[in-house]
């Protein structure tokens, strides 16, 4: 393996009879999404699920004060009978975890942490400790709706490798031909963007960048990608992945014919001399939300024929 790669802390996998533990960061969760998220996921491989005691806490639009949803994370984390930590939605105010956490002790006990959208600040986080994680479906939005795609998420918290093979009409096209060998990281773009100059900031050199947003006008996303062109995000980037940007194909002024969202994504980087690839399914999309590993080597081969990414295992099996 070349020695570009960088491995972060490899979890333990699941098995039959594993405990999946949720929490809610962000915004405030209704009791009957949760419930059931987490009917649909204890019956998907004999697995037993727990929600904190604190996950449907609510003040204003939060799922409780940020200190105590700190504590509910880092509580559930440290118990010796939870396997893994799904959050149960975004929203918005994972980010007012971040100084509150204990990434230290995190790091030393690894578990699959699995979340999007904005969430992202957690995943990015958590990367930065030296963690493996997950952008993949969470418990009240999308197991509770059906919208989890229930084989890759299987698959990466088991232990084994996924191969994601994309052919014409799948929804997945090559903009810039290519292959990429790198370290998968990324999420949601306006929280990637928002990491930035802080303790938390995203990594990319070396890696797989993977960048998926919702109901973003073109132009706003034009504005947050030449943001991190500016800050220099994109030297050294191996390969770009964009998520199927459900919602954000306006362009700028509806009013008049305008620059579509490929346009403008081959503009800003198809001279950069990586792949690209649009519309990956994982987080915001309509179904199918695939568990896409964050902080394990992968190799990205973008073709007319065929968009393929092989990602190798990101979570261990125990002997």
């Amino acid at each position: 393996m070349p020695p570009e790669f960088e491995y972060g802390s490899i979890p333990p996998a699941l098995d039959t009879g594993s405990t999946l533990g949720v929490v809610s960061p962000a915004s405030y969760v209704e009791s009957s999404a949760l419930e059931a998220g987490c009917r649909a996921l204890g019956q998907m491989y004999d697995w037993r699920v727990k929600s904190s005691p604190l996950a449907l806490l609510r003040e204003c639009a939060f799922a409780g004060p940020h200190g105590t949803r700190a504590t509910a994370l880092m509580e559930l984390w440290q118990r010796d009978d939870i396997d893994a930590i799904l959050c149960a939605r975004g929203g918005y105010g994972s980010n007012y975890l971040l100084p509150l956490l204990d990434f230290e002790t995190l790091r030393l006990m690894p578990k699959p942490f699995v979340g999007y959208s904005d969430n992202t600040s957690l995943l990015l986080a958590l990367q930065r400790a030296g963690l493996v994680v997950f952008h993949g479906p969470m418990v009240a939005s999308d197991f509770a709706t059906g919208r989890a795609e229930q084989e890759s998420f299987l698959a990466a918290l088991r232990g084994e490798p996924q191969d994601f093979r994309c052919a014409p009409g799948s929804g997945v096209r090559s903009l810039v031909a290519g292959e990429a060998e790198g370290t998968i990281t990324g999420g949601c773009l306006s929280l990637v963007l928002a990491s930035l100059g802080t303790p938390w900031e995203i990594e990319t050199e070396n890696r797989i960048l993977f960048l998926e947003d919702v109901n973003e006008k073109v132009y706003r996303l034009d504005r947050m990608l030449m943001q991190l062109l500016l800050a220099g995000k994109f030297r050294g980037v191996r390969g770009v992945i964009f998520g199927p940007m459900l919602g954000c194909g306006a362009p700028y002024d509806e009013s008049e014919e305008g620059e579509t969202l490929p346009q403008m994504l081959l503009r800003l980087l198809g001279e950069l001399g990586i792949p690209v690839v649009l519309g990956f399914p994982s987080g915001h999309v309509e179904s199918g939300n695939l568990t896409l590993p964050f902080g394990v080597p992968a190799v990205l081969r973008s073709g007319e024929d065929e968009v393929r990414l092989e990602v190798e295992p990101a979570t261990f099996k125990r002997a």
